[in-house]
């Protein structure tokens, strides 16, 4: 069998013209390509994005630099009951996959960031889910500039690609924002061991899934491994290209789009030989926010094909199924 052209199966999209000035000519054809990727693929690579190399290298280091810290120095931050800190190996399983049965936890560990607040935020007086304190290793005072810079970049960015999948379901460029006014942000500095034989009782990297929320933003290492699985049920690789990002959709987008942008499977199988890093950034609505497909998506006689949600408590049910600390009588 042939094997298949992975970047021609999942294509890469000039993002220049969602930003700043262009020709409105120049914006519909790059606003349509993403429309038919994201109904086609759910899965694209983002080029010209406007993000600094060096701020993405620099990003890229620093995950090394936490993972090659001293063991006892990662355990010191384990992850809070807020979602923040590290995460150890084998300590999450995907069950609440819905494109596996996943009974094998993930082979890799990260460090959880998510949004900086003010400690004089009354959502973090009051303790609200997820609205707590980020953990920052004292070996590394650095990472968190860089993190916090690598962030507000990528929200920039996110809140581009927002108006622009507005744009590309019909809806007026602004329709989303208002659902950002206080985003959940989430940045994972992962690290994959090399995997060996693929096994039933050896698990992978990350198990098939889609992810929880709107959209996800990757910076990927040189050693591959990210898998997305095609319409036919083929699972094709997402090498790392340079000078890109890799968006996929995640399951609230797709409930807001009635199922028009694929919420596609992956998973991480990293057989490198090497160990992988990796960074996603999640871009997620506000807590509060109501997920409901607009009137205007629908066909006469369609309905939605899922009901309303509230974000916060969608997500919440996942995490609390898919992390073991969340079980944890401290937690």
């Amino acid at each position: 069998m042939q094997q298949k052209n992975s970047v021609a199966e999942i294509p890469v999209l000039d993002v220049s013209a969602l930003r700043g000035t262009c020709t409105h000519d120049l914006r519909g054809v790059t606003i349509e390509k993403l429309r038919h990727t994201l109904e086609t693929v759910g899965f694209i690579y983002l080029s010209n994005h406007g993000i600094d190399d060096e701020l993405v290298e620099r990003m890229r280091d620093a995950v090394v630099r936490f993972h090659d810290l001293p063991q006892e120095a990662k355990d010191r931050l384990l992850i809070n009951r807020f979602h923040r800190g590290y995460i150890p190996a084998r300590s999450s399983t995907l069950r609440t996959s819905s494109v596996a049965e996943v009974t094998r936890p993930n082979r890799s560990d990260s460090l959880m960031i998510m949004h900086e607040l003010a400690q004089a935020d009354p959502a973090f007086l009051r303790g609200d889910p997820l609205q707590g304190a980020n953990c920052w290793p004292e070996e590394f005072p650095e990472l968190r500039t860089i993190a916090l810079d690598y962030m507000a970049a990528l929200s920039a960015l996110g809140r581009d690609m927002a108006v622009a999948l507005a744009e590309a379901l019909g809806l007026l460029p602004t329709w989303f924002l208002p659902h950002f006014d206080r985003p959940t942000l989430f940045l994972r500095l992962l690290h994959y061991p090399h995997q060996g034989p693929v096994t039933e009782d050896a698990g992978i990297g990350a198990a098939p899934h889609t992810d929880y929320g709107f959209i996800t933003i990757l910076a990927q290492d040189n050693s591959g491994g990210l898998e997305v699985q095609a319409k036919n049920g083929d699972w094709i690789p997402a090498p790392p290209i340079p000078g890109t990002f890799v968006m996929n959709v995640g399951d609230i987008l797709s409930r807001w789009s009635n199922g028009r942008f694929a919420s596609t499977p992956h998973r991480v199988i990293n057989r490198s030989g090497n160990r992988r890093f990796s960074q996603p950034f999640f871009f997620d609505p506000s807590m509060d926010s109501v997920i409901e497909c607009p009137s205007s998506l629908l066909q006469a006689g369609e309905t939605p094909r899922m009901p309303p949600v509230r974000w916060g408590d969608y997500l919440m049910e996942r995490l609390d199924r898919n992390y073991n600390y969340r079980n944890s009588p401290s937690q």
